[in-house]
């Protein structure tokens, strides 16, 4: 049994445990953005993206937004400090997150990972300061995923040395595109690269798009997104080229170079490995977004778990009060679930991001393994991470009744800001596919594209069971599994070597089915490729959702180990057991039909979430006040009447009064 909750809980020490390792990038937000720096609920597009746009110049550089790039060219070299600088700004102002995202993650980040040295002399200092706004044109209209099949070309002229970038068709104009409406000057346009006839795959060229004073260049067509439900203050546009010449040093040519006579080499011979090496590197972009959604969804529960406690609805016979909020337990089982989630989710986070600055962090060469692994664990939480959000954040718009409704609570935007968040660095459908696959390969080459899957060779060769890659606790998750006795029935549902245990079966046996039918596809569909892939998608997608929570809890189960408070581990190790649980319970179909429970301990679970509920309750607000979101960063209308709430309740319960709150 997990340790009981009981005593006090030093807040500092709770929000020392979640703040990490980058703890003084997040004090530096803290302290630094203040109220200028917050949404402005009612604006126009127009007004917003003024405001945003000149916000982004007003960033305290000590924040180091920018920290990722090169110290040499003004940055800190910290691509963790970088990722979770992101992660506050999301807390603050959505817009300005994804603006800055833009500007110093993908722009800027594509130029660094895949420029050369000319490319890094010329450009990175005037990104990172600021003077040159910039765009990531990558997804097409008919092609947002799909981005090894983009249509967009770039042909080799050797006679003039120069490349000509052409958008042959409606389908290939570059759509969504953050920065491109209205600021960018330049674009790392994604495309085709043709040279003597040949194809090379897709490369990447640094373009310019707009003159010194905004008009577009001769042959680029820009044009505006158009309304959208959400980020009012990115500027998303449209570009198109119609045959634009564009340098050969433009190229930005890390990975694929053209020599004057137009000689294509590379220090990658496969084309499609060499294309996922290139996407490789741009990984911080996909962790920075589940980071931004988990940090939007905290300050929601804040909001909701807050309003819970001062808001009452409904008395009872032998009471003269009303009951609050959060002491229903439909109100628990709404919140507490969902924060015991975002807890779990925080760890995993921390531990990639992490993970992305051991791998990417350094001047040595990246080990090839460990970065299919990391890109896999990325594409899965941001999946993970951005429904999460979504669904939160609507249930917290609920739990706030009316009041959750109105924008000047906050909800409103969060909820809107964060919906694109499924599917933009990648549709998380296609992301969970993509993690299946990685699993089901072993990472190996061509990770990262869905082409090929249902060929029977494919299948043969690449498809076989895989040892289960651990997270960074292997040692501390393996021990615990192996002191879990052989009988289920005499072991406490709160143990957690079971609770590990059952996560790590789930996972092994949903892989073994997909692979044994993947196999099976190949013998009795070998003459409908397509058919045997696409007929156990289901299953690789449960392979992938269970391959996540598994990562998810051992991260979780780690961070618990590394605390060192007693009162805050045992509160952590609680709000540990409510996720186990709860993904448990919600997968009680499938763990009773694979015998994995029984009815009797399946009822069990039940009862024991309802005790963890009422076990957590008391500490509601102090799980939110964890998170150390700034009382001006929340913005919200009804939290700013809390201590008026709280005085009127306090008066009319004195007076024996049950209308202590209207409802």
């Amino acid at each position: 049994m997990s340790d009981h909750v009981s005593g006090h809980i030093d807040l500092a020490r709770l929000r020392e445990a979640l703040d990490g390792p980058w703890a003084e990038v997040r004090e530096a937000h803290r302290n630094h953005l203040d109220g200028r720096f917050l949404p402005v609920y009612g604006e126009t597009g127009d007004q917003a993206r003024e405001r945003i746009t000149r916000l982004l110049h007003d960033l305290p550089v000590e924040l180091g937004i920018a920290s990722g790039f090169p110290t040499e060219y003004g940055g800190r070299s910290d691509v963790g400090g970088s990722i979770v600088a992101t992660e506050m700004l999301a807390q603050v102002d959505l817009s300005l997150m994804v603006k800055a995202g833009v500007q110093w993650g993908l722009f800027g980040g594509a130029v660094n990972a895949l420029g050369t040295r000319r490319h890094h002399d010329a450009y990175l200092r005037d990104i990172i300061a600021g003077k040159i706004f910039g765009c990531f044109a990558m997804t097409e209209t008919g092609h947002g995923s799909d981005v090894q099949q983009l249509r967009t070309t770039c042909e080799y002229d050797p006679r003039t040395q120069t490349f000509d970038l052409h958008t042959p068709h409606e389908a290939a104009r570059k759509d969504y595109i953050g920065n491109a409406a209205r600021d960018g000057r330049m674009a790392v346009v994604f495309a085709q690269l043709v040279t003597g006839g040949q194809g090379h795959g897709v490369h990447a060229w640094l373009v310019p798009i707009r003159d010194a004073r905004g008009n577009p260049l001769p042959g680029v067509t820009i044009g505006d997104a158009g309304p959208k439900a959400g980020l009012l203050g990115v500027d998303n546009g449209r570009l198109s080229f119609d045959h634009v010449t564009v340098p050969r040093d433009m190229l930005l040519d890390r990975y694929g170079q053209v020599a004057e006579d137009g000689t294509y080499s590379s220090p990658i011979e496969n084309d499609s490995r060499r294309f996922f090496t290139m996407l490789g590197t741009l990984v911080r972009g996909r962790v920075s977004v589940g980071g931004a959604a988990s940090a939007a969804t905290k300050s929601a529960l804040t909001i909701a778990v807050r309003y819970g406690d001062i808001r009452r609805q409904f008395g009872t016979p032998d009471a003269d009060r009303e009951v609050l909020l959060n002491d229903y337990l439909a109100h628990q089982r709404k919140l507490l679930p969902a924060l015991a989630t975002t807890y779990a989710l925080h760890f995993a986070q921390a531990e990639l991001v992490a993970a992305l600055h051991e791998v990417q962090g350094g001047d040595g060469p990246v080990d090839e393994h460990r970065q299919r692994e990391l890109e896999s664990r990325a594409a899965g939480l941001k999946a993970a991470q951005t429904w999460h959000a979504t669904r939160t954040i609507q249930m917290c718009r609920e739990a706030c009744g009316g009041a959750g409704y109105l924008a000047e609570n906050r909800l409103p935007s969060l909820k809107a800001d964060t919906d694109v968040f499924t599917t933009f660095e990648g549709d998380n459908t296609v992301l969970l596919q993509l993690v299946a696959k990685g699993l089901l390969t072993g990472h190996r080459d061509d990770f990262g594209s869905l082409d090929g899957w249902g060929r029977a060779s494919f299948v043969a060769e690449q498809v076989r069971e895989m040892v289960l890659e651990r997270t960074a606790a292997r040692s501390l998750i393996e021990r615990l599994i192996s002191a879990v006795p052989g009988r289920d029935e005499e072991v406490a549902v709160t143990d957690r070597g079971w609770q590990l245990k059952v996560f790590e079966d789930r996972e092994r046996h949903l892989l073994d089915g997909a692979v044994r039918r993947l196999r099976n596809g190949a013998v009795t569909k070998k003459d409908r490729p397509f058919d045997i892939f696409n007929d156990v998608q289901d299953h690789v997608l449960a392979v992938a959702a269970a391959h996540i929570d598994r990562v998810t809890l051992e991260a979780f189960v780690a961070g618990v180990e590394d605390t060192a408070d007693p009162a805050v581990r045992a509160l952590l190790s609680r709000v540990c057991d409510l996720y186990a649980l709860g993904v448990i319970e919600a997968n009680k179909g499938w763990l009773l039909e694979h015998g994995r429970l029984t009815p009797a301990r399946s009822k069990a679970i039940t009862g024991v979430v309802n005790g963890l509920l009422k076990e957590l309750r008391p500490q509601m607000r102090t799980l939110v006040e964890g998170f150390a979101i700034p009382e001006k960063w929340l913005h919200c209308a009804i939290l700013r009447e809390e201590p008026q709430r709280q005085e009127t309740m306090a008066a009319h319960d004195a007076a024996g009064d049950p209308q202590a709150v209207p409802v």
